[in-house]
């Protein structure tokens, strides 16, 4: 098996990147959408578009992005040679992307309860739960590259 994934480890890597470039597309736009949609009257046309955009952009793309994440990623933390366990950085790394997916869970609820007609939190609630994502992925990727501890 270890021999595998080293072969295979471009490809891995390249098909994780993919799908992280595509989750955090969704996770960058889903709370923009709630932006609008808390703002949306409820029962009207926008509201009801908003609901459809919202469900399509949860359930087509980012959740399969972050399940091909989180499997790609763990090839890639299996394939020998990649990860030194005893250095930090990685530690944190998966930490972020721990939080990365608790806020991924945040969103799908609140999803719904927009769905229901049972949101309660204004607009800029979301302005600024918008900014999550950016931070959070901002710090993986300085974790990933910079390694700085």
């Amino acid at each position: 098996m270890d021999d595998i994934l080293a072969d295979i480890y471009p490809w891995v890597k390249a098909l994780h990147i993919i799908s992280v470039i595509a989750w955090m597309a969704g996770m960058f736009y889903l709370p923009r959408l709630f932006v609008y949609h808390a703002d949306a009257e409820v029962g009207s046309d926008l509201s009801e578009t908003f609901k459809i955009m919202e469900r399509r952009l949860l359930r087509g793309i980012i959740n399969p992005a972050m399940i091909f994440t989180f499997f790609f990623g763990g090839l890639l933390l299996l394939t020998p040679g990649i990860v030194d366990w005893s250095e930090p950085w990685i530690w944190l790394k998966l930490t972020l992307v721990f939080l990365m997916g608790w806020f991924h869970g945040e969103l799908s609820k609140w999803r719904k309860q927009f769905e229901a007609d049972k949101n309660t939190r204004p607009a800029k609630f979301y302005r600024l739960v918008n900014e999550i994502p950016t931070v959070l992925v901002i710090g993986i990727v300085i974790l990933v590259v910079v390694k700085p501890f």
